[in-house]
């Protein structure tokens, strides 16, 4: 399938995997992204600074949560711009000549990677909102997850086969981490909300690392250094379950928030002839 083919995908019922869960287990979400280290420091030492989280937080995450919001709520003209637009940003993105490990934001299989671990952060959500994905479903809300890694320069014949081939990738991709110390200062970091530069109450604080360590796999749990008790479990089982029942009964348009939110903003810039980055 050539890059623009992921234009046209059918992405209608991978979109129920956008909603308040996806936004919750964001930041969980880019602990697993950058597990893998040629990623993890290829974001930590990025030198485009323009379009990094610490170095610009406002447009990092608009233009992380625009694309989500246009892979599975937009267009083929909308994918298609919003991809050249990625496309021109991560061509900056790379590791110096001979700096290990060594990083390039075009690199598919690192993108696979990406691509793996926000197709599962929506397989969740999904989950989490209308209950378990099986048969016929399951695989077809797989099928569409491809878009991921299509809007970041993977080729098709990378994403696994089918459902049971890609836990077989994820269960080996999660067996193969290495969050080493300096990656896991900037993600605790990232938990501490400190690219926003000012200071965040503690009860909120406690509330993030809470939800990072229940939506993270255990094994990257053991990796960060976070505890997580069979007790703790229980109550985030109980608190998605709760959350999951008032998210089922919003209407669309509130329930896939802050995706609608995006895809407005993103329609609004491309009627104006706005750069859909700055």
């Amino acid at each position: 399938m050539p890059v623009g083919e992921f234009d046209d995908l059918d992405t209608t019922l991978l979109g129920q995997g956008a909603s308040i869960f996806t936004a919750l287990s964001g930041t969980a979400n880019v602990v697993m992204q950058l597990s893998r280290p040629e990623i993890g420091y290829g974001v930590k030492d990025s030198q485009v600074t323009e379009g990094s989280l610490f170095g610009n937080p406002r447009r990092r995450r608009r233009t992380t949560v625009g694309l989500l919001a246009v892979a599975v709520l937009g267009s083929p003209a909308e994918r298609a711009a919003y991809r050249n637009a990625v496309n021109a940003s991560h061509a900056k993105v790379r590791s110096a000549p001979g700096e290990q490990p060594a990083y390039s934001a075009f690199d598919p299989e690192l993108q696979r990677w990406v691509g793996a671990c926000i197709y599962k952060g929506f397989e969740e959500s999904r989950e989490y909102t209308f209950g378990p994905l099986r048969g016929a479903e399951r695989e077809e809300f797989y099928r569409q997850g491809v878009i991921f890694g299509g809007m970041l320069q993977m080729p098709a014949s990378l994403w696994p086969a089918d459902r049971d081939a890609f836990e077989t990738y994820w269960r080996a991709g999660l067996a193969q981490a290495r969050i080493d110390d300096s990656v896991r200062e900037y993600l605790f970091r990232v938990i501490r909300l400190e690219y926003l530069g000012r200071p965040v109450p503690a009860q909120l604080l406690k509330l993030r690392s809470w939800l990072v360590t229940g939506y993270l796999p255990a094994e990257l749990r053991t990796q960060m250094g976070l505890e997580w008790s069979p007790a703790q479990q229980r109550r985030f089982v109980r608190f998605n379950r709760n959350l999951g029942r008032v998210v089922r009964r919003l209407p669309a348009e509130r329930r896939q928030w802050p995706f609608t939110r995006s895809i407005n903003d993103i329609r609004a810039r491309m009627s104006e002839g706005r750069d859909l980055f700055d």
